[in-house]
Order: C-alpha cells, then sequence, then structure tokens
C-alpha cells in the first residue's frame, strides 16, 4: 500500500509577485496533483523567464513531489532553464541530421568568436546559447532559432556574423 502525503498546510508562493497568482492557478485547476508538475513548471518559466530553487521548492511543496524528482524533471527536458537567459536566445539543433551537416562547427564557431558555450550566456548578456536534440526541421538541416525565428542551411561565419549584430 502506497502513503498518501498529507498536505498540513497550503504552501505559500515565494513572492508576493503577481506573476506565482498564474502559477498557483494553473496548479489548482489540474487539481494539485503531482500528475500536474510539468504544466506548473511550463506556467512558472512563462511568467519568469526561468525556473529558481524557490520557484522548484513551491512547485514541490504545492504538488506534494520531492525536491529531487522536480530537479530530475527540470534537468531532464532541454526547455527549461535554472538561470535567467539573455537578452536574446540562439537554440542550435543538434539532431542527427544537423549533427552531420554542421552543428559541430556552428557551435565551435560561436565559442570562438562570441566566447560562449552551450547552455551559457555571454559575459554582456546579450546572448543564452542553448542546444535541442531535434527541432524537426531536419531538410533545413543544420538549424538554428534566433529569437524564436528558424533558420535553416545555416553557414557558421554568416551565421555567428548576423549573432554579432544582436
Amino acid at each position: 500500500m502506497t502513503a498518501v502525503p498529507v498536505r498540513t498546510a497550503r504552501p505559500v508562493a515565494p513572492t508576493d509577485d503577481r506573476r506565482w497568482r498564474v502559477v498557483e492557478s494553473r496548479m489548482r485547476r489540474l487539481g494539485n496533483r503531482p500528475e500536474a508538475l510539468i504544466e506548473a513548471l511550463h506556467s512558472a518559466q512563462e511568467a519568469f523567464g526561468y525556473i529558481d530553487d524557490d520557484a522548484l521548492r513551491f512547485i514541490g511543496e504545492s504538488l506534494a513531489i520531492p525536491p529531487s524528482k522536480v530537479f530530475g524533471v527540470v534537468t531532464f527536458y532541454h526547455h527549461f532553464t535554472l538561470k535567467p537567459l539573455g537578452e536574446h536566445a540562439c537554440v542550435v539543433c543538434t539532431g542527427t541530421a544537423c549533427y552531420i551537416n554542421g552543428a559541430r562547427e556552428i557551435l565551435s564557431a560561436i565559442k570562438a568568436e562570441l566566447g560562449v558555450k552551450p547552455h551559457e550566456t555571454t559575459a554582456d548578456g546579450k546572448l543564452s546559447l542553448l542546444t535541442a536534440r531535434c527541432l524537426g526541421a531536419c531538410s533545413l538541416a543544420p538549424v538554428a532559432v534566433v529569437d524564436g525565428e528558424v533558420q535553416g542551411r545555416v553557414v557558421p561565419r554568416e551565421f555567428v556574423a548576423r549573432l554579432e549584430q544582436l
């Protein structure tokens, strides 16, 4: 028989920021059950731009999920980020088609010219570099997404020059 956690008090949002109401509302709509975890995390990321320790703790307590499991889900899915992103976001696809067609060279050129590695942000806070396993645009490989705009058949030097202009 599996023990069901008993909640003695409703967890309190980390701050009085109005955005927490959106997160709480989404969890409440889904019954404040563990199955609402990914939706709650999406809600927090949409509201705040990233998921910090306070958000991890609050969501876990609200849904009666251990912090280790919440952290495991956040770090498993590449969509979630634990740090604030830069002013601009660049996602380079590292799926098979993109990798074979030059994703590694794109990442190397970005590191050489802008000094940033995947899952980091430039020192000036202008650009965050992320990777994705597959963006589903294999016929355009290699592919990158800059601020939500898909760019196909990316040529490393030209692409870095465009990033420098952001």
